[in-house]
């Protein structure tokens, strides 16, 4: 009897279980919130009233609203009225909590919270619920998850920008030397011989001054059978690029040619990609009309809606979709206009000419890497690689299209096989 009896208790709590989550999903589809601790920057307010239960939901804690703002614009911009670069998380971290800033719960600042507030989306109106189990820890199907509607405190670029450049410093995507190094061009000098990157080497003169270099890192962990090598004094290929740069690249006259070429080959690409929508959204129209006419018959009372009709309307429906999903990624690949004001353009110049020699390591390191894809180092040349899309980007504040790619340079494969 004790065995049947915990058998009944076992399969009860089971089946409450079961009712409780199915409710609480019910009620996060309603739009309304769970009772789990609001996230920094909200607040939960009574939203109505069902008998004895309060329905709730999230509303803006202002005062908790404005240090999300802030931290947002210093992980992705810093601070521009003080010059701060923009800050990693953790001394995003240490600039918080040396100023008195706290959390939800009155404590300090970590790295994990910061990071986890940094990514949540309800910040940008997207609340996602029943993301995981709550036992395993497993990540459930997309069609378990419930997104509630949230105020929004950070504006969509923004968050994306921010999402990027977290991609971007990831440790496994670019090593933390290259990101907060003392050292300017780590992570962007390659030899040219290679194709290893190059690092810091110092060495001392008979007169007891001390010289720091570029040297290639192929030849100095593996030896001279790796790689001939490469070096080069530092101070000397700092200068130079930063010379070149500020002469050759950062110029407003150039500047406005790169954007024109830009212009010229966005608007190729624009006619190829409208007739690929016209060719798109006639299939989607084609797929609806067949539709329509099937539902017509049907209420008309031409056809019988039996099993084969249905299979039909099945398999109508998936055509349509799948044109409608082909058409909807297709406009999404649409380029903006590539044509900017010369106000920014003579501003951007501004900025990239003054940078080299005002700014911090840190922010100077930032904006090389997000204009710059390769720096390769000869015997006898230096040759400096880059992309016209990340140079507009950047003019427009935009995050660089190279900022998600483990590889920087153009010779990114390791290897010269069958996939050339």
């Amino acid at each position: 009897m004790r065995q049947i009896i915990g058998i009944f208790d076992e399969y009860t709590s089971k089946e409450n279980g079961k009712n409780v989550t199915r409710a609480m999903k019910e009620n996060a589809k309603q739009g309304f919130w769970n009772g789990a601790s609001p996230p920094l920057g909200y607040t939960i307010v009574e939203a109505e009233r069902r008998g004895q239960k309060i329905k709730k939901h999230l509303a803006v804690e202002p005062v908790e609203a404005e240090t999300v703002r802030l931290i947002f614009r210093l992980y992705a911009e810093g601070d521009t009225r003080t010059g701060t670069p923009p800050l990693g998380i953790k001394q995003l971290v240490k600039w918080l909590n040396s100023r008195g800033y706290r959390t939800k719960a009155g404590g300090t600042f970590g790295v994990g919270p910061m990071h986890h507030i940094l990514t949540n989306t309800v910040y940008v109106g997207r609340w996602r619920y029943n993301v995981r189990s709550a036992k395993s820890g497993e990540r459930k199907p997309t069609s378990e998850i419930v997104e509630i509607a949230t105020p929004i405190l950070v504006e969509q670029d923004l968050f994306d920008r921010v999402q990027a450049r977290l991609v971007a410093n990831n440790p496994k995507v670019t090593p933390p030397r290259v990101v907060t190094g003392p050292i300017l061009l780590t992570g962007l000098a390659k030899c040219a011989h290679c194709g290893g990157g190059m690092t810091q080497r110092t060495g001392t003169s008979s007169t007891g001054r001390v010289y720091a270099y570029y040297t290639c890192a192929s030849r100095g962990q593996k030896g001279p059978t790796a790689c001939r090598g490469n070096t080069i004094r530092m101070a000397f290929l700092d200068d130079l690029v930063l010379t070149a740069l500020k002469e050759n690249m950062f110029t407003p006259e150039r500047l406005a040619e790169l954007l024109s070429a830009i212009a010229a080959r966005r608007q190729e690409r624009t006619a190829a990609v409208d007739r690929r929508l016209a060719s798109l959204r006639s299939q989607v129209m084609d797929a609806e009309d067949r539709l329509k006419r099937l539902y017509r018959g049907i209420e008309e009372g031409i056809v019988e809606l039996d099993d084969l009709l249905r299979e039909r309307i099945v398999e109508l429906k998936a055509d349509r979709e799948k044109a409608q999903a082909a058409y909807d990624h297709a406009a999404s690949q649409v380029l903006p206009s590539a044509s900017i004001d010369p106000e920014r353009i003579a501003a951007f110049s501004k900025l990239m000419r003054d940078l080299p020699n005002n700014g911090e390591t840190p922010a100077r390191k930032a904006y090389l890497r997000a204009l710059i894809g390769a720096i390769i180092v000869g015997d006898k040349s230096v040759k400096i690689v880059g992309s016209k899309e990340a140079v507009r980007a950047a003019i427009l504040g935009k995050p660089s299209p190279l900022q998600n790619v483990r590889g920087l340079g153009p010779e990114w494969r390791t290897r010269h096989d069958s996939n050339v």
